[in-house]
């Protein structure tokens, strides 16, 4: 594709561009470039702020970013109680973590569309996907660690063997073992790969209409452009809200004790 040729001489190119990730390998040993490196970034400004925030703490009136922050985590530890009877110092943060670091990975795509990637293209990119949870690496990670962190949990509360049975008397009862175990295994995997597609599904589709959005004429781009982006803010946030609510109430469910 040529990158200087306006985006309506070709459409499908234009799109098929920003939606290719600047990779690295073949197959599956392949590594998404700028995922890992927007994903990390991300991260970082997130340590940081924190860190200095902490560093600088006030016992009385918080104001700025402390105020943001204790606001936060007010509200996360109130959904973290109503989901588990016993407290839990583990859960709390875990959920907060995950609720910033998606919501900023979401809200990369508040940015115009052709911005980064032209900048890339300059200093000789050619490839830059720079919404980390446009891409299902991303999302199946995350599912797949909160998955085993339910499954430690079962393991923890229930035992190996307790974990197990739950497999062979759920829904039916012990004498439908073989059926119980099939339909609770595609309940449990159903979970993380619900988890992660929702949250792919929802971005990059979001990503795909700025894309349509892009190929308008640019007299028209301002309107639909934010008025959709207006729209995009309750989306990402919704996303990264249901994201951390689905998996304090998948870690509950882990941690409650068996009957």
């Amino acid at each position: 594709m040529d990158n200087n040729a306006p985006a309506t001489d070709n459409p499908v190119d234009y799109i098929q561009h920003h939606l290719q990730p600047l990779a690295v390998g073949d197959g599956f040993w392949s590594i998404n470039i700028d995922t890992m490196f927007f994903s990390i970034l991300l991260a970082g400004i997130v340590m940081i702020i924190a860190y200095r925030v902490g560093k600088t703490v006030s016992a009385g009136v918080p104001t700025g970013m402390q105020n943001i922050l204790e606001s936060l985590i007010d509200f996360v530890n109130s959904l973290v109680k109503e989901a588990f009877p016993k407290p839990n110092k583990i859960v709390g943060p875990i959920g907060l973590t995950i609720f910033v670091w998606v919501l900023l990975m979401n809200a990369m795509d508040l940015i115009p569309v052709d911005l980064l990637p032209k900048i890339a293209d300059m200093m000789g990119i050619n490839y830059l996907k720079v919404v980390p949870t446009t891409d299902p690496h991303t999302t199946f990670a995350m599912s797949l660690s909160i998955f085993l962190l339910c499954i430690y949990y079962n393991v923890k509360i229930k035992g190996f063997g307790g974990y197990m049975k739950s497999f062979m008397v759920h829904p039916f009862g012990i004498y439908l073992a073989p059926v119980n175990f099939i339909l609770t295994l595609v309940e449990e995997l159903a979970k993380p790969l619900s988890l992660a597609l929702r949250l792919f599904g929802n971005m990059f589709t979001g990503e795909l209409v700025f894309l349509l959005i892009a190929l308008l004429p640019w007299y028209i781009i301002p309107i639909p452009g934010s008025l959709w982006a207006i729209f995009h803010i309750l989306v990402i946030t919704l996303q990264a809200f249901i994201f951390m609510v689905l998996t304090i109430m998948y870690i509950s469910m882990a941690s409650e004790e068996s009957h």
